[in-house]
């Protein structure tokens, strides 16, 4: 027991590490390239993004690009503030009613019987395999006929419900115990007590993976804003730099591109190292299952 431990999962730095570090560094190092460029990039100045052969360290960091973005949303009219404030609104309302529902739908799929829930978990299943671009039509008839057209609303409904999410938080809530929400009925919770101190505090780690999830689906989304929103206030971030990125043509724009393309990854990064820890814990908790 004491060799397994000292060579399989040693407490301090062992030799044995070395040709696992000598695999795992130069993968790291290789996947983290496009990070490392993308953020040199965007604060290349002009002549370093002209510079032949084209240099992947920045040499003069300068903010000219991201200067020259806030003044290209001020030409368009609307400042670049609005899209983000627009963005993190979405993103805020969108992010809590999808766990809010995942988290209830999972709680009564996996442990309240009553008819129609296996017909409801098929259903689940199959909407995972339909892309975005396959039921568009459909969500466009319905937030058309509710008159959400123009609204907050347009934006948080299509995203509000997320297949994914409730299929990976409902594999962890069928691995709660049933003899300990029984106990818990028998102290006499309710479904909803049940949910809040049973359930909720067991499955922190699967809400975490989920808000994740939920978080780059919402941020990142272009078709509310493509199809559902006329007004141009109304519009997020996201839509805004993507037709940026567009309109950026030639080496000029690839700075500004570049500034775009940051602003939009740094939120993801940042959530998913502060989330970290819990989405490891998911994929390892849902591979031992």
């Amino acid at each position: 027991m004491a060799y397994k431990g000292r060579h399989i999962n040693p407490r301090r730095f062992d030799r044995s590490q070395i040709k696992i570090l000598l695999i795992l560094l130069p993968l790291t190092a290789f996947m983290a390239l496009p990070i490392v460029f993308i953020i040199n990039h965007a604060f290349k100045p002009m002549d370093e993004l002209f510079a032949f052969p084209p240099r992947f360290f920045v040499q003069n960091p300068t903010l000219e690009n991201f200067t020259k973005l806030i003044k290209f949303s001020r030409n368009a009219g609307i400042p670049l503030s609005r899209y983000l404030f627009n963005s993190l609104l979405v993103t805020v309302i969108t992010v809590v009613l999808a766990l809010l529902l995942t988290t209830m739908s999972a709680f009564a799929l996996s442990k309240i019987r009553f008819r129609g829930r296996d017909m409801m978990l098929k259903i689940n299943q199959l909407a995972i395999m339909f892309v975005a671009t396959a039921v568009l039509i459909p969500r466009y008839l319905v937030i058309c006929r509710l008159g959400l057209i123009d609204t907050v609303w347009a934006h948080v409904l299509p995203l509000a419900a997320m297949p994914v999410s409730l299929f990976l938080v409902k594999q962890f809530v069928d691995q709660v115990p049933d003899s300990l929400i029984e106990a818990a009925y028998l102290d006499g919770a309710t479904d909803f007590q049940v949910y809040l101190k049973v359930i909720i505090p067991i499955i922190k780690p699967a809400i975490a993976t989920a808000m994740v999830l939920v978080f780059q689906q919402v941020w990142t989304n272009m078709e509310t804003s493509s199809y559902f929103i006329n007004d141009e206030s109304m519009k997020t971030v996201t839509f805004y730099m993507n037709t940026l990125v567009n309109a950026a043509n030639g080496v000029a724009g690839q700075g500004v591109a570049a500034a775009a393309t940051l602003i939009m990854f740094i939120p993801n990064l940042l959530l998913f190292i502060l989330c970290q820890s819990s989405v490891m814990n998911t994929m390892a908790t849902s591979g031992i299952k």
